[in-house]
């Protein structure tokens, strides 16, 4: 029996987004985070004494700027080759063969498989066979599992792929494959990366993708971390996720349909900041704040909607090691409190106008056309996992519902 750790997507120094201009916001905690996590990973792998550990690539995230991020990973390294830890590792789409990490002397319990064509690595003394192929460039568009060998039936074979499979949401199709084809190679176990979000695609053979170990921004919400694999007679017989995150991002939807005063909305805000926390385990939380449904308060908080952001700020203060990364207000009147103009009425029209007003994401893009100019210019590992240059679905929703309030108070003004 042996065990082994699944680890992707380390984006080693890959700074946090969306609290960085905030003022009293922990900027050292923020700025170490990734490594932080992944002093975690080493350590968990010395506490459990695994057999190997695997970096499914974006180890790196991106050029470095200077060797500190390397010579990070390589005393690192050296703590598990005391161990007696091999580590192996497939660059992914973030971190594909340049000529910065080429020069990088690794640890010789380091081993990088190939790029040019898929290779394997031996580990005799456990009966395994690794098999993988490294990114070559930061956008492979080809089918790698189909230069994969087949399994050695005598040997515990494993697989590691930095995919996106036959296609995820918000992600790069990058190294597109199918599960039949991971299926076709007789492995037992696919060490998968570059999706961010944790999934057990399959467990027969096992399929897994382990997540990030560190949420970089509100669209990597939830624990974040690693996958602790047991083997015994070459069969998985366990297979265990493990937290490494260091600060935690949330969402928080609260409807104040039952509040009657922005007081009582507060502490019901309050406690669902606390909900957090608990499920965070003492790891600090940046929360983004959606506040939906139907209230009376609606008039209130978009009227002093900078005064309510500053008191929700005030909230998450006083708990402390929670901090705000958006204030998203998403509430509406009762239906019986709008005015009524008169079925024929001009201003009926164009209240009915303006409350059917929907702004799709193509639309948003399309009032701006300077955007899509800007984004051609970016690199497209900036554009990958979630673009946060892009609204999404809340933020887009808001910024409907901030134009509809605007237009109906000068509608209401207007006729009064």
């Amino acid at each position: 029996m042996f065990t082994f750790l699944h680890a992707a997507d380390i984006h080693l120094d890959s700074p946090l987004k969306g609290l960085e201009e905030y003022q009293d916001a922990p900027l050292e905690q923020i700025r170490l985070a990734a490594r932080r996590a992944f002093d975690n990973l080493v350590q968990l792998a010395l506490d459990e004494k695994v057999a190997f550990v695997l970096l499914a690539g974006d180890l790196y995230d991106g050029e470095w700027k200077d060797y500190n991020t390397g010579l990070y990973f390589v005393s690192r390294m050296g703590r598990l080759r005391d161990a007696g830890i091999p580590v192996i590792i497939v660059s992914g789409n973030h971190d594909a063969a340049s000529q910065i990490t080429r020069l990088l002397k690794l640890p010789d319990n380091v081993t990088l498989l190939p790029h040019r064509q898929a290779g394997t690595h031996l580990l005799d003394h456990y009966e395994v066979a690794i098999h993988g192929q490294s990114f070559s460039l930061r956008s492979v568009t080809d089918d790698l599992v189909r230069n994969y060998p087949q399994g050695d039936p005598e040997l515990f074979n494993i697989g590691l792929l930095h995919t996106s499979l036959n296609g995820i949401a918000g992600h790069e199709p990058y190294a597109p494959c199918t599960l039949d084809a991971l299926k076709s190679k007789g492995y037992h176990y696919w060490a998968l990366g570059h999706i961010h979000q944790r999934e057990e695609i399959c467990r027969d053979p096992w399929v897994v993708f382990p997540g990030n170990i560190q949420g970089r921004h509100i669209r990597e919400t939830g624990p974040k971390g690693c996958t602790l694999v047991s083997v015994e007679e070459r069969r998985v017989i366990k297979v265990e996720q493990r937290e490494l995150d260091v600060l935690r991002w949330a969402l928080c939807r609260v409807d104040p349909a039952g509040c009657d005063s922005l007081d009582a909305l507060s502490d019901l805000v309050r406690n669902r900041f606390e909900e957090e926390r608990v499920k965070a385990d003492g790891r600090p939380l940046a929360v983004r704040l959606i506040v939906e449904g139907i209230t009376p308060l609606h008039g209130q908080l978009h009227e002093n909607s900078l005064q309510w952001n500053e008191e929700i700020r005030a909230v998450a203060a006083a708990l402390g090691d929670v901090w705000i990364e958006k204030v998203i207000m998403k509430s509406r009147k009762r239906d019986d409190s709008q005015k009524n103009y008169g079925d024929e009425s001009p201003l009926q029209a164009l209240q009915k106008a303006v409350e059917c007003c929907q702004f799709e994401e193509s639309s948003f893009i399309a009032l701006v056309p300077e955007f899509e100019k800007l984004r051609s210019k970016l690199p497209s590992d900036l554009l990958a996992d979630g673009d946060p240059f892009r609204p999404d679905a809340d933020e887009l929703s808001a910024m409907r519902d901030e134009v509809k309030e605007l237009l109906m108070g000068k509608i209401e003004r207007g006729a009064s």
